[in-house]
């Protein structure tokens, strides 16, 4: 997570285009383009950026009419790519020209799902990573060598330009630069309005190879439900797999079927959640926080911190706790 604090320029643009991605476009229309005067003057302003001329179609049958061309693009502070019109179609050298000088310009550039492949194709990933929805990762990574691409996240956050999976990761990212403009408290209210779970964490698994069979899963779902309640403790995974009445190897496999990652870092995760909450919400001690969310102690706690999000846990009080919110929106 980057730390560079300073409020962005609030202009949010999004590309749109000839049989338009509607859900993509979507996420970053209601995010960032639905008035919100709860937040005040300082929140977002929302325009379109035609890539081609004439009336713009989207998928269900939508015509509309963009705010401009891409000389939209100019003076924008976030721009957005919703989707794109296929791998195999590469963008306009105009398009190309446009966000490598929105980008010059210090303009954050955010694709969701296949919008990634614009970037890439305008040279803008080369050398980071970056994440697309699972079914196109593989024909990024061939297409395109010099990216590093992660194709088991929800998003990924590298400071200036931000890549995320198939459509409803979208949202998530979206609601994640919410959270790095304007804090947690704002970013809770947005996802409230949304009706969305307020965080997820963009190194969260965006394939689940199966859902939990209703009639298989009860006790390892009730397991679950009762770790992320409760997530002190240091169980070892014959006692968990005892609880869940299975074998240690169906106990595993079960459990990385389900949640898309091993206990013991699916329960890491549960815990830095569970400690990122008390450090926006409460004014616990760090050594209570540690106690708390399961780590035991403060030293654990911040060594895991840093790893998952690059900051300790007392910067990062200090960027999204109810002090940094009850600032405004600059000091988140």
């Amino acid at each position: 997570m980057p730390t560079d604090t300073t409020p962005p320029n609030r202009s949010v643009v999004a590309l749109v285009y000839d049989n338009l991605c509607s859900f993509e476009f979507g996420c970053a229309a209601e995010v960032f383009g639905l008035p919100r005067p709860e937040v005040g003057p300082d929140w977002y302003s929302f325009a379109t950026a035609a890539v081609e001329p004439g009336p713009i179609t989207a998928m269900g049958g939508l015509r509309f009419e963009a705010s401009g061309g891409l000389e939209v693009l100019k003076g924008a502070g976030t721009v957005v790519v919703p989707g794109w019109k296929g791998a195999d179609v590469q963008p306009s050298a105009e398009l190309v020209a446009a966000l490598r000088a929105a980008y010059a310009g210090g303009a954050r550039l955010v694709t969701i799902c296949s919008g990634v492949f614009v970037l890439a194709a305008a040279g803008l990933l080369d050398g980071r990573r970056a994440t697309t929805h699972w079914r196109y990762a593989e024909t990024l990574r061939q297409r395109y060598p010099r990216i590093e691409v992660d194709p088991n996240v929800l998003y990924v956050d590298e400071g200036q330009i931000l890549t995320s999976a198939g459509s409803a990761a979208g949202l998530d990212l979206c609601l994640h630069l919410v959270r790095r403009d304007f804090g947690a408290r704002i970013a809770n209210q947005v996802a409230r309005r949304l009706v969305i779970a307020p965080h997820r964490d963009g190194g969260q698994a965006q394939f689940i190879e199966r859902p939990l069979a209703p009639s298989a899963g009860g006790r390892l779902s009730q397991l679950i439900a009762e770790l992320q309640e409760e997530p002190q403790g240091s169980p070892s995974i014959q006692q968990l797999a005892a609880r869940a009445a299975m074998s240690e190897r169906t106990f595993i496999r079960r459990f990385r079927e389900t949640t898309g990652m091993a206990p013991g870092a699916w329960l890491v995760a549960v815990r830095v959640d569970r400690a990122r909450d008390l450090l926006e919400t409460t004014d616990l001690s760090i050594e209570q926080v540690a106690a708390e969310s399961g780590f035991g102690a403060a030293t654990t706690l911040r060594h895991h911190f840093r790893s998952r999000l690059g900051l300790s846990p007392a910067a990062y009080r200090d960027r999204f706790g109810v002090a940094a919110a009850a600032l405004g929106p600059a000091a988140a």
